[in-house]
Order: C-alpha cells, then sequence, then structure tokens
C-alpha cells in the first residue's frame, strides 16, 4: 500500500483545520475580549515491518526499526488566554479586565456563562447587562436616578445622584483552573466543562483576580502579523501535501504503464 498517499491526505485536512482557525481568529481582531484559538497537531500511528531492539542473532540487537507514518491529525484548538490590548472608551460602564478573571453572566435558560467582553448597559431596571442583554452577576445594581458611576480599580462601584454619593457595592470576578478548557458559546461567551474545572469568585484585585479599568475595553488578543505569518505556512504545508500525492501518483502511473 502506499502510505505517503493517506499520509498527504491526512496532512492536508489537518492544515484545512488550521486555515480554519486562522481565519477565525482574523476575523474576530476587532471583537471585544476574544481570545485567539491554536490549533495543536499528533502524528498517526506508525507501522513496523521490523522493531528496533529485535533479536538480530548472535546474541546481537536490531539498534533503529523500520518504520513508516501514517500522517497527522489535529488533537486540539485551544483558547490561548493572554491579555488584550486596553482601549479608552470613555464610557462609564465599559469596563475591561487587566490580569486574571471573568464576568459572570446569566443566559436566559438560567445557565451561567463567562465572558471578558466588558461593554455593559443598564436595563430600565437597574441591572447591569452585557449588550445582548444578559444580567451580569455580582455587579451592584445601579439606581435609575445615578447621574454618573464611579468604578475604582479593586470594584468598589459608586453612585451619584447630583446631590450625594454613594457607595453601590463591589463587582466580583470569576476564574478557572484551566481556563483552555473552557468552552466557547459564540457571544463573547464561555462555559463551563470539566476540564476547566468549577469556578471560583474572588473580590477584584485581591488573590490573584485582575484589576477592572472603568472606561477601557479589552480588545481581541489577536496579532495580525502573526496569523498572517501562520496563513504562508499553512498555506505553504497544504501545497507541499498536494505535490506529494501528485509524486506519488506519478509513480502509480509509471508502474501501472510498465511494459515487459
Amino acid at each position: 500500500m502506499n502510505l505517503s498517499l493517506y499520509s498527504a491526505a491526512s496532512g492536508m485536512e489537518a492544515q484545512q483545520h488550521n486555515l480554519n482557525t486562522i481565519s477565525n481568529n482574523i476575523a474576530n481582531v476587532n471583537t471585544t475580549g476574544f481570545k485567539r484559538s491554536k490549533a495543536e497537531f499528533q502524528d498517526l500511528l506508525y507501522q513496523q515491518s521490523k522493531p528496533a531492539g529485535g533479536d538480530a542473532g548472535g546474541g546481537n540487537v536490531v539498534p533503529t526499526s523500520v518504520e513508516l507514518g501514517n500522517g497527522s491529525q489535529i488533537v486540539s484548538t485551544s483558547k490561548v488566554f493572554t491579555q488584550g490590548q486596553l482601549t479608552e472608551t470613555g464610557e462609564q460602564l465599559d469596563i475591561a479586565i487587566e490580569g486574571d478573571g471573568f464576568f459572570e453572566v446569566q443566559r436566559s435558560d438560567g445557565s451561567r456563562a463567562f465572558t471578558r467582553d466588558g461593554a455593559f448597559k443598564i436595563d430600565g431596571n437597574g441591572q447591569v447587562t452585557t449588550s445582548s442583554g444578559l444580567p451580569v452577576q455580582n455587579f451592584p445594581a445601579i439606581p435609575l436616578n445615578a447621574n454618573r458611576v464611579f468604578i475604582s480599580g479593586t470594584g468598589e462601584v459608586t453612585v451619584d445622584d447630583g446631590i450625594t454619593q454613594t457607595n453601590a457595592g463591589t463587582i466580583q470576578l470569576v476564574r478557572f483552573v484551566n481556563a483552555a478548557g473552557l468552552e466557547s458559546m459564540g457571544g463573547n461567551l464561555f462555559a463551563e466543562t470539566n476540564a476547566s474545572g468549577v469556578p471560583e469568585t474572588g473580590n477584584v484585585g485581591q488573590n490573584g483576580f485582575g484589576f477592572v479599568r472603568q472606561g477601557f475595553l479589552e480588545m481581541s488578543n489577536v496579532n495580525v502579523v502573526q496569523e498572517m505569518v501562520n496563513m504562508i505556512i499553512a498555506q505553504r504545508a497544504y501545497e507541499i501535501n498536494s505535490k506529494s500525492i501528485q509524486t506519488s501518483d506519478d509513480m502509480l502511473r509509471q508502474i501501472a504503464t510498465l511494459k515487459r
């Protein structure tokens, strides 16, 4: 069996997944709080016609093996939770997390989700929500008569009604032992999984939790130049694998046309 055909085909499929991941990163370069993904690969099983360490006779041992690989496969598209650039907006309910942590929100079905997107709004009841209208948990309600909201770096929320300033409460953040194990749900949301571990709630700026910055948003951590380089590498790898298939095909064609 000509393994080069199957190995090259698996390599092309793996690079197609890689390109899909890179394209999604680039498409979300301006998505608030977006975290880039990276594709990770493993080689497939090997066929051994002569194993290393076998008996070569006379008490001798075969020093190396004869083995043929079967190509590669994608095993992970993990999220990279490095800090994105903080961009100033001036909006009083735009809040960026500087460091470790997520905002917790409640989905329409009552389940919990987590986000780094701090572009918040206030509904008619004073509840702080995401841009999609999902209520933000562990966030003080804002009185409807508040003219101004002040949020300190450690999460203390103070509201000004034009006469007095009142402490409305304190923001809390959530973090995970393995944030890379979170499930991406779309809408700038992540969901807890067995791999991520259970969420830990804590105060802003304490015990390793990040600080918050009012009037700022955390942008995507996608580096467009690096993604373009990754795209070129994936494209060339795809082309080289296709050349392997063409070469194998040429060899088979020559065998098929041999005459006695």
